[in-house]
């Protein structure tokens, strides 16, 4: 299957790193960047269908551009961020003439967000992928993210165990968080040691809580994340009374013992509303 990919069959490079030779400094820089190409023609299809992209893009970590040329087609305008100036040069050269396309070298994270509507569509780095989604999180203007993360990463946020972290717990109220699929590790060159999911963030249309309200449901969220007592009506008794917790819970649906990870993100914003 490797070798049928248009970018070649890698395997043997990976053999003489695990051996321990063979490792140039395009291989240092690969793993010092956490670089694994997306080289599957199928899975970039899925990623781009996915993101339903249009208007503005930009793409964290644009490597050799197969994703970009792929939503290139799409959209108005695409902003490749790529911190490796080889790959930058040789992307902005390859692209030159495709004025849909533009190739910045540096740091995605440290971009300043633009202030019209857009989107972020990216294969990220495994090793930077919470600051990628804290900026996205962060971006007034954000409208999607669709990011090709870790698996585990993928299904820790879109609730995919039946657990909820915190990260998105915080946002619920102004994002959704979907996993919409999985891609395999052979999908990408180097093969990295797990798979990856494609995580969907899209900013909702109608919040479920106004704007005014996002620092006090944050508090709220982390102070019900806090552990004490091992149970989230523990963790909000400690501000609020014993009584009112009662009540929210069963408004919410919840018994009193439910602990904080099984807790969906809806009953928070129910917990919220009766006691914030």
């Amino acid at each position: 299957m490797a070798q049928s990919f248009a970018h070649g069959n890698y395997s043997h490079t990976q053999k003489n790193v695990r051996n321990g030779g063979g490792r140039t400094p395009r291989d240092r820089a690969r793993r010092t960047l956490s670089q694994n190409f997306l080289v599957d023609p199928h899975a970039v299809g899925r990623l781009v269908k996915a993101a339903r992209p249009s208007g503005l893009v930009l793409e964290p970590g644009s490597g050799e551009g197969v994703l970009t040329r792929a939503l290139a087609p799409e959209v108005e305008q695409i902003i490749g961020y790529e911190i490796d100036p080889l790959l930058a040069g040789k992307l902005a050269a390859r692209t030159r003439g495709d004025t849909r396309i533009s190739v910045v070298r540096g740091d995605f994270t440290a971009a300043r967000p633009p202030r019209e509507p857009f989107a972020v569509v990216g294969n990220i780095p495994y090793s930077i992928t919470s600051r990628i989604v804290d900026w996205c999180l962060a971006a007034p203007a954000l409208t999607s993210a669709t990011l090709l993360t870790q698996l585990e990463y993928a299904r820790k946020r879109s609730g995919d165990f039946g657990r909820w972290s915190l990260v998105t717990v915080e946002s619920w109220p102004w994002f959704s968080w979907e996993l919409l699929g999985q891609v395999g590790r052979e999908s990408f060159r180097p093969v990295p040691s797990v798979d990856s999911g494609i995580l969907r963030i899209e900013r909702r249309e109608t919040p479920l809580l106004p704007p005014a309200a996002m620092a006090g449901f944050r508090a709220f969220a982390e102070l019900g994340f806090g552990g004490v007592g091992g149970s989230l009506s523990a963790s909000l008794r400690q501000r609020y009374a014993k009584d009112a917790v009662a009540d929210a819970f069963r408004a919410a649906g919840l018994d009193g013992s439910t602990v904080v990870a099984f807790v969906h993100p809806d009953q928070w914003v129910t917990l919220y509303d009766r006691l914030g």
